[in-house]
């Protein structure tokens, strides 16, 4: 009996030692982390931006990498049927980029000025559609691309005796001249002061004229004279036709830095809200409109190749800046005055190209689902 009583005991004690020696020891009492030593470096995260998969890094790097990569071409020539035009610096050369939460982005020189020429056409017609509704500009002056020179005659015959209709746009001199004639203000000098104010708010400061240009050009602006009359003629035009070319050659004779063209185009990249100043400048629905006739029509006869390249609605002038609008992510801008035959910055058109390639701007460049 007491034999037995041992061996129950001893396997007892054999259980309980197997026992304690597989449980799990007990967990040490929680203790606060240390406090990182004073003066430790601590791994930064990379700036977000308003693009998708894009850094604020990213962004200056693309800038950088184009304006370094075109800074020394040496491609085209400055307009030279207007002369102050012909002496402008042509190695002017400045990119601004602005997104649509605001951060200006920009590389080389964005301080030089140069005439907004026929950028400025985007923003009268915006100004026309804002006051009259897109079916004024649709139904007098047109949206279709002419596929001719900007300042061409032969354009304003065809669409009237062959076409039979408004079949330009407002982005050509015919068109452009005749949506200016469109801007309400019972005297030129209210007509004047809503343009430039329309644009001042587009760009985020108060705008002037290049008084040398606008003397310049009106100089020289018989051609455009006779676009006008030749508009009047036909009723694209409804009175004054040689006041709507007198403020037509003021327009393209005000003064721009890239910055300003870029916040110009980042407005309309934002939904017509400026990005930096908060001014809802021109009303959302419209903003549409006004960027399928830049798609069409941007950069004078050349505007196909640029939209196959780019997909991006822009708009070009002969002072040599070029915008462009990749609409929800950003505007961007470029000055270099010297242009290719079809009256379009050389350096500019690359440069832009480049810069959306590599931020993904192209609004057509889709991936699959």
């Amino acid at each position: 009996m007491i034999r037995r009583t041992l061996v129950v005991l001893g396997a007892l004690a054999l259980t309980l030692a197997t026992f304690a020696t597989a449980a799990p020891q007990a967990a040490a009492p929680a203790t606060k982390p240390k406090a990182a030593a004073k003066g430790a470096a601590v791994a930064a995260k990379p700036a977000a931006s308003a693009l998708p998969g894009y850094t604020e890094a990213d962004i200056n790097a693309a800038l950088q990498a184009a304006y370094a990569k075109y800074k020394d071409l040496q491609e085209g020539k400055n307009a030279d049927y207007i002369p102050a035009l012909a002496k402008v610096d042509s190695k002017i050369y400045g990119i601004a980029l602005v997104t649509t939460d605001g951060k200006v982005y920009t590389a080389g020189d964005i301080q030089s000025e140069v005439s907004i020429q026929s950028i400025s056409k985007v923003f009268t017609m915006a100004k026309v559609i804002e006051e009259q509704g897109p079916d004024a500009i649709a139904n007098t002056i047109g949206v279709d691309a002419t596929g001719m020179r900007f300042n061409s005659i032969v354009s304003i015959e065809f669409s009237q005796k062959a076409l039979g209709g408004p079949e330009m746009n407002a982005l050509v001199n015919p068109g452009a001249i005749a949506a200016t004639s469109m801007v309400k203000g019972a005297t030129r000098d209210a007509i004047w002061n809503g343009i430039l104010g329309f644009y001042s708010d587009f760009a985020g400061r108060p705008l002037s004229v290049n008084q040398e240009v606008f003397k310049s050009e009106s100089d020289t602006n018989q051609r455009n004279q006779a676009i006008g009359y030749l508009m009047y003629a036909y009723g694209y035009i409804k009175a004054e036709p040689m006041r709507a070319t007198d403020i037509y050659t003021e327009q393209c004779s005000v003064s721009v830095n890239a910055k300003d063209l870029a916040l110009m185009a980042g407005t309309l990249a934002n939904a017509g809200k400026n990005p930096v100043t908060g001014k809802q400048v021109l009303e959302q629905e419209y903003v549409p409109k006004v960027l399928a006739v830049m798609a069409t029509a941007g950069l004078y006869d050349d505007s196909g190749k640029w939209l196959f390249r780019t997909g991006l609605p822009g708009k070009s002038g002969v002072g040599g800046g070029i915008i462009a609008v990749s609409p929800g992510k950003f505007g961007i801008a470029v000055i270099s005055p010297p242009l290719d035959e079809a009256g379009n910055s050389v350096r500019a058109q690359k440069a832009i190209a480049d810069v959306s390639n590599a931020l993904g701007g192209n609004p057509y460049d889709v991936k699959p689902r």
